[in-house]
């Protein structure tokens, strides 16, 4: 086994994480309240999110591992992509606390286009250090979901 596979691992491991904390948390809303949306059309189908948002954030924590291996770590050129890496994750993380849980549209729209600036800042700043890593940083598009719930409502 390389030496190389538990930092991979853990890299992989923490955007999911993330996900599967937020998941516990919405469970309840996303069995009731986000199923009975008006806006049925625009929203995907339950059973695309978990590979896709999967894929997505494996894409993201590996990208964030060969920043991290390429551009030394912590102490070399690395340091400022992955604290902008840590911020999208945070990001992230938030929107769906914010979208499901207190249910604001307006925050959550708000709190998405920040979340989209710094995953276009992430992936821009990862690819000065790895091309590819540029590349997996996900896209985020939760933008335009709380803004057409709020016009369907």
């Amino acid at each position: 086994m390389s030496a190389e596979f538990p930092k991979i691992a853990a890299a992989i491991a923490l955007p999911q994480v993330g996900a599967l904390v937020n998941t516990y948390l919405i469970l309840p809303e996303v069995r009731g309240w986000y199923q009975r949306l008006v806006c049925k059309l625009f929203l995907p189908m339950d059973f695309a999110f978990p590979p896709a948002w999967s894929a997505l954030h494996a894409g993201a924590g590996y990208a964030s591992y060969l920043v991290w291996k390429d551009g030394g770590g912590f102490s070399g050129s690395a340091k400022g992509p992955l604290i902008l890496y840590g911020t999208q994750l945070t990001l992230n993380w938030a929107w769906t606390l914010i979208f499901f849980k207190l249910r604001s549209f307006k925050w959550s729209f708000v709190e998405s286009l920040a979340a989209v600036v710094a995953t276009g800042a992430t992936g821009f700043a990862f690819s000065k250090v790895n091309k590819l890593a540029g590349y997996l940083v996900d896209v985020n598009g939760t933008a335009a979901l709380p803004f057409q719930v709020s016009k369907s409502q």
